[in-house]
């Protein structure tokens, strides 16, 4: 039988194929008994798998980043799709074809690059494009970038899904910039491309998705801050020249408003124009990638709705044709 992408998946359904082990947790029920909670991925989605009575051998027989072998079924549980496992173990990586789990090529990748730095190239205020300069030529760290999730679940959450987030916000920026003469346009392009920067030590992409010990405790908003703070003081070291005060307190407020208000992350509120056209840009982009994804992800249930999802407070209507 051809391999199902998770998308394509029915409940109660059964399973035995290969997936992507993102994030794997043991917990105790409410019964104190052990289970193994484990995101499983494709380049479709991802879906919850949970083992029942789970064990500490369980638990270790595959890592983060693995591909594993899964058997068991498919159910609905409260509006969402989850697979109830019976057995999962490490995968021989000489079955798996990788085209099934990456939602970028390579190739994709590469083009990306490209767009990103034809965009930021067209910065032309001197300080900011030196900034833009560092920030390139920073090997691991670009690699990083183009490696990185944008997200563990809610948006662009795979590997390139950071690289594929700034792009589009950067394609956006291009465009909205002119219809607003007074917004500084190069401020807005190096603050779209260093807003979540933080995300590159913030999450764990190397070996499936979660958060790092300095994303857990300072998030990435404060590492990107850090970020930015350390590529400033190399381009004074490079250049000799003292960085434009304003210009990098302007550069870091975008970093430290970019969520928009303190209840949902931001350090401050937008109190820039740059600062506010990229907090609408990013929340528009985040929302309009996590409900497709989400329609892609419910389309085998049949009916003109989605499932309420708590996360949006509200359910989607995606057609009846």
């Amino acid at each position: 039988m051809p391999r199902r992408l998770i998308t394509e998946l029915q409940p109660q359904t059964q399973i035995d194929q290969l997936f992507l082990a993102t994030h794997k947790q043991l917990r105790p029920n409410r019964n104190g008994q052990l289970y193994l909670q484990v995101d499983l991925a494709d380049k479709s989605g991802m879906i919850t798998g949970r083992l029942w009575n789970a064990s500490d051998d369980d638990f270790d027989a595959f890592e983060d980043g693995d591909y594993v072998r899964v058997e068991g079924h498919t159910q609905l549980y409260s509006g969402s799709l989850q697979l109830i496992i019976t057995a999962i173990a490490r995968a021989d990586p000489r079955t798996v074809n990788e085209a099934d789990f990456r939602v970028l090529t390579d190739a994709d990748v590469a083009r990306l690059r490209g767009e990103l730095e034809a965009l930021v190239g067209t910065v032309r205020a001197a300080p900011l494009r030196e900034l833009v300069a560092e920030l390139l030529a920073d090997g691991p760290l670009m690699a990083a970038f183009c490696r990185s999730p944008a997200g563990v679940k809610h948006h662009h959450a795979y590997a390139g899904g950071l690289l594929d987030h700034v792009v589009n916000l950067l394609r956006l920026a291009d465009r909205v910039a002119p219809l607003y003469p007074d917004l500084d346009r190069d401020l807005l392009l190096v603050g779209v491309l260093v807003h979540d920067i933080g995300k590159t030590v913030e999450l764990e992409s190397e070996k499936g998705f979660s958060y790092t010990d300095p994303g857990q405790l300072l998030g990435h908003v404060v590492l990107g801050l850090e970020i930015i703070d350390a590529k400033i003081r190399a381009v004074e070291a490079r250049t000799g020249t003292a960085f434009d005060v304003e210009t990098a307190v302007r550069v870091k407020h975008m970093i430290a408003a970019h969520h928009g208000q303190l209840d949902f992350g931001a350090a401050k509120v937008p109190m820039t124009l740059e600062a506010l056209a990229l907090h609408h840009l990013d929340h528009l982009d985040a929302k309009m990638a996590a409900v497709t994804q989400l329609l892609k992800a419910e389309a085998s249930i049949d009916d003109g709705w989605t499932q309420y999802h708590q996360h949006h407070g509200r359910k989607f209507f995606r057609g009846r044709s």
